[in-house]
């Protein structure tokens, strides 16, 4: 295990998906003045908030193939390279069907996350992994720049001049990314992409998956609607709504590497187990609490807390249980949390629009909370988890 090269690798990683991030939730904070500009119902809001998240989920899986086949340090500053295409393009965009369009492109931002682990991960031992990968997740703050800084600048400068400001950021990053950052030697091994593939064969892919659906995709829809929802229940500004958000994201992702620490000290299945089990009660008591804001910003922070401490733990499992494949399974689950991003907005906006109501949406999540609970007792915490991790591991 080479140590030289760990440290930048992992610094940059991590400063490098803070940039991506802010990118893929750029549109998130300026959703209510784009909602008036075009006067747009509740459910295109949210359709043009959760664009960027599908193409960002979908394509984590090849670009996790492909970083474990070419390299984290090639694979990143091409797709920060690529970024500046679609930032340029919609900062000249002049209709809801053109930032519809860019912002699909703009999702290729959310795959920094597959890229980053299945780099990051290659230069640390097992047990060092939970920890270093949930500092590797900590690029999640990006959603909370985003929150801070974009409404303030759409004001100073206008709505075109934030994405070319991005652009520039996007671009520096590349550069820095490139010149700071090493590439480990090409495996002796290198699996094909249909040999990648094979790992959906595992049912503990499709149960990774459905965990980081709840606790990767709770922290999306959130950072990305969450200022629609204070605005629309409490009216609010939609730069208090920013930033209110923005705490959200700070909080979710500052306990990622407490969960992944929290991991590799008591086993990941024992930690999910209590961050399901308090999602659930977490969830019912936003449901019901959407016209007090106290109780219902304490049922958010709460939501945060939990979904961070998920999210490192879930990574925790990853190399664990798939040494040999990180790259490609953290494709799929990074997709899987992504996608758990991409429908509750669109799902909270529909219900919106049918029962003018956001009752029926926290209700799903509760639901599906409780679905993780009985999956993660069944499978991962269980008297002889540690054992039951290393016979399972490939």
């Amino acid at each position: 295990m080479s140590k030289k090269g760990q440290t930048s690798a992992l610094i940059m990683s991590t400063l490098a998906m803070v940039v991506a991030f802010a990118v893929w939730a750029s549109l998130s904070p300026l959703a209510s003045q784009l909602q008036k500009l075009f006067e747009l119902t509740a459910t295109q809001k949210s359709i043009l908030v959760a664009t960027p998240v599908l193409l960002g989920s979908v394509m984590r899986i090849p670009l996790g193939i492909m970083t474990d086949r070419y390299g984290g340090k090639k694979m990143y500053t091409m797709l920060m390279l690529f970024l500046i295409i679609p930032l340029i393009g919609i900062s000249f965009a002049n209709s809801y069907t053109a930032y519809l369009f860019w912002a699909f492109f703009i999702g290729m931002a959310g795959t920094s996350f597959a890229i980053a682990i299945a780099y990051v991960s290659r230069w640390y031992p097992p047990e060092k992994q939970g920890t270093v990968l949930g500092i590797t997740g900590m690029g999640n703050f990006g959603n909370a720049v985003a929150g801070f800084v974009i409404p303030s600048l759409a004001v100073a400068f206008g709505l075109g001049s934030v994405f070319l400001i991005l652009a520039a950021v996007v671009l520096i990053t590349a550069i820095v990314f490139w010149l700071t950052t090493e590439e480990l030697p090409k495996p002796e091994q290198t699996k094909t992409f249909a040999q990648a593939f094979s790992v959906v064969k595992f049912k503990n892919t499709w149960i990774l998956s459905i965990f980081y659906f709840l606790t990767f995709g709770s922290f999306v829809a959130f950072s990305i609607y969450l200022p629609t929802l204070l605005q629309d229940l409490f009216g609010i500004s939609a730069v208090d709504a920013g930033l209110r958000a923005a705490g959200f994201v700070v909080i979710a992702t500052l306990m990622r590497p407490i969960g992944g620490y929290l991991g590799d000290k008591i086993g990941a299945g024992r930690v999910l187990t209590y961050v399901f089990l308090m999602m659930v009660l977490s969830g019912a008591l936003v449901s019901f609490m959407t016209e007090n804001m106290i109780a219902f910003s304490v049922g958010c922070l709460t939501i945060s807390f939990l979904a961070g401490i998920g999210n490192g733990a879930v990574f925790k499992l990853v190399p664990t249980l798939f040494p040999g494949s990180t790259g490609a399974v953290t494709g799929f689950v990074g997709a899987a949390g992504g996608l758990g991003g991409f429908f509750p907005p669109i799902v909270m906006g529909t219900v919106k629009d049918m029962t003018d109501s956001y009752f029926l949406g926290f209700f799903f999540f509760v639901g599906f909370a409780i679905l993780c609970f009985v999956l993660n007792k069944r499978f991962f915490d269980t008297k002889n988890n540690h054992s039951f991790v290393k016979k399972q591991a490939l």
